[in-house]
């Protein structure tokens, strides 16, 4: 397996388990993830929320743990990554207000390099104008977003546990989505797990 450079991008938070167990199962296997936010600085950390289905009309929210970043937001340029993870939570409805995300979110569109999403994290995607003729999907509340992005919705299950890929793209719409999520990423990736 050839290890890969992949860029998260994150903010304050950020969805608990949608950006440390993605960023954890990756450097298992043996990739290099640079964790960012915009106007952060490696070492510094945001804070995270966890999100869960309580039966509610939504998900409620609760203090999650403090994320470390493992690069400077500033310093990175997207041309040396192989692939973008985009975790949810509230810090994707702010950061794409960030002109350099934008940019980068469209070099690894335009470079067809392999981008993941989860939950609120294609609300990046439809900031950036990437999802054009496109399946994809998200939490459901964000369905009408991402049709008028001009994406094709991919429909979920009831568990929330499914995910889709369209060509470099692979989203997903929750964290219970974690498994196919990740397991379709890295075959993107071209990451074989052999028993």
């Amino acid at each position: 397996m050839s290890v890969k450079k992949i860029l998260m991008l994150v903010g304050d938070y950020v969805e608990d388990y949608e950006a440390m167990i993605p960023f954890q199962m990756l450097t298992m296997v043996g990739h290099q993830v640079d964790a960012v936010c915009p106007g952060k600085k490696i070492g510094e950390a945001v804070k995270t929320a966890v999100h869960d289905f309580v039966g509610d009309q939504t998900y409620s929210e609760k203090p999650g743990h403090n994320f470390a970043l493992t690069a400077t937001f500033e310093e990175i340029d997207p041309k040396n990554y192989d692939a973008l993870v985009i975790p949810g939570g509230r810090a994707p409805e702010y950061i794409r207000l960030n002109e350099k995300v934008i940019s980068i979110v469209r070099h690894f569109d335009e470079n067809n390099k392999p981008i993941a999403a989860i939950c609120h994290g294609p609300q990046v995607l439809v900031a950036a104008d990437v999802l054009k003729g496109k399946l994809c999907t998200a939490y459901p509340a964000l369905k009408p977003d991402v049709i008028r992005a001009g994406a094709k919705w991919g429909e979920l299950n009831d568990s929330l546990s499914n995910a889709h890929v369209d060509g470099n793209l692979v989203t997903a719409a929750a964290w219970p989505g974690h498994p196919e999520w990740m397991r379709k990423f890295l075959e993107v990736l071209g990451t074989r797990i052999e028993p």
